[in-house]
């Protein structure tokens, strides 16, 4: 069964020989690997690259585990590209398992981390350096600083439906509602049946994901880190913050816990790309209000497991992978507030916040989209439209609805579009 990444695929190619560290990252299982020694190095292969050129280092194999070694690292690189006529490819994968060692000619200076390998690396005229990591603090903020603009990311997210469609094929619906269960983690394809995929995704929380950050992060509260990864599971699309958990935890578990440990674990987290954080914006104010915000899961299978697959409900779920796609299509996504005038019940006009889902930005360029499973009414409809009205503004609004087939324009000059159209035609927006 072939998947499709074409997206990553370009990316990749748009920044070949740029003198650039290229780092592919994302959460583990999405398929980093499979994008740089599958789909790219078979792409190198068709385009007359020899199999010589191409140097693979995997630190995750007991095979490579010395190259963990920073120093034996780029001893080993250099020694393979002593041709300066040759043209090499480099591909590291998981570089977060590199080591940090002591500098051989100052044991007590400032250790040798795997950033200098790769800027080592980097300097050679004749290789072209790839890496994969899972780790967003160490392979983002750390990058910016570490290379000092000298990498170019390319974040690969799990399957969106567009490339999950592409692999199943058949009837839309019937791949959208397998697709919004199990979600978009590429080796689910390759599941027999449902209880498989079920397995598979509860065994990454378990097995890969919280371990993962317990060891990393010398984590002493599991029991802690497993209860706000189920609340924010549990409240995707729903507004939250550290206090509120914090007290969530208190009244329902017994649990004292400060509001800077949960914030930490939510830092974890996000850091792990399990979650990503939407705040909400004061569309006419344009300003960010600090909290509460929102966290949405990278993927909805993963969310779905996690809750026991018990918490089907659609418009948390259609919200939650409206967000995935737009962020996947590069756009910045924020939670949108506007105000009205309203007289309350003692007779007195007061100022009432009104929710856009999404405020989907892309350079000076805006959309307005609301997520609605179903619109049956007038009433329902005004509700979802009414936002809008209060941006003040001409920016093009949609609301994406699972209840349509054929998209139109309302009277009011908003695009109404089913869901699975949208998903699937990239041109909307």
């Amino acid at each position: 069964m072939e998947i499709k990444r074409d997206r990553y695929l370009n990316q990749l190619l748009s920044y070949q020989w740029d003198g650039q560290v290229k780092v592919i990252t994302g959460i583990r299982r999405c398929g980093k690997s499979y994008l740089l020694r599958k789909i790219y190095k078979d792409y190198l292969l068709s385009h007359g690259v020899k199999d010589e050129q191409i140097i693979s280092v995997e630190l995750d194999l007991a095979r490579d585990i010395r190259y963990r070694n920073p120093l034996e690292l780029a001893a080993y690189v250099r020694n393979l590209v002593r041709d300066a006529t040759q043209s090499y490819y480099l591909f590291i994968d998981e570089i977060q398992m590199s080591d940090e060692v002591a500098n051989p000619y100052n044991p007590h200076g400032k250790k040798i981390t795997f950033y200098d390998a790769l800027n080592d690396m980097r300097e050679l005229s004749n290789v072209d350096v790839y890496v994969t990591g899972s780790n967003s603090r160490m392979l983002s903020t750390d990058i910016l600083t570490e290379f000092r603009g000298r990498s170019d990311e390319v974040r690969l997210h799990p399957l969106s439906f567009r490339e999950y469609y592409s692999a199943v094929g058949g009837d839309k619906n019937d791949a959208f509602d397998a697709y919004a269960f199990f979600g978009g983690m590429p080796l689910i394809l390759s599941r027999p049946d449902d209880m498989a995929k079920m397995s598979y995704l509860r065994s990454l929380f378990s097995e890969v994901y919280i371990k993962d950050i317990v060891e990393r992060k010398n984590i002493e509260r599991e029991d802690v880190l497993s209860q706000v990864l189920d609340l924010l599971c549990s409240s995707v699309g729903s507004l939250t913050n550290p206090t509120k958990i914090a007290d969530t935890l208190e009244s329902r578990e017994h649990i004292s816990v400060s509001r800077n440990t949960i914030k930490a674990y939510i830092g974890h987290l996000s850091d792990a790309f399990l979650f990503c954080e939407s705040k909400r914006y004061d569309v006419k104010g344009r300003a960010y209000f600090d909290t509460p915000c929102k966290y949405y899961c990278q993927d909805i299978g993963l969310r779905n497991a996690r809750v026991g697959f018990r918490q089907q409900e659609m418009t948390h779920i259609m919200e939650n992978i409206l967000y995935n796609e737009l962020i996947v299509r590069g756009f910045s996504v924020d939670v949108g507030v506007v105000y009205s005038r309203e007289v309350n019940k003692n007779g007195n006009s007061v100022r009432v916040p009104r929710e856009i889902d999404f405020v989907v930005n892309d350079g000076s360029k805006r959309t307005y989209i609301q997520s609605a499973y179903a619109i049956e009414t007038p009433q329902k409809r005004e509700m979802e439209a009414r936002p809008f009205f209060l941006t003040g503004d001409s920016f093009p609004k949609i609301i994406v609805r699972k209840d349509v087939g054929k998209r139109w324009y309302d009277d009011d000059g908003i695009l109404n579009i089913g869901l699975i159209d949208f998903l699937l035609d990239e041109a909307v927006i």
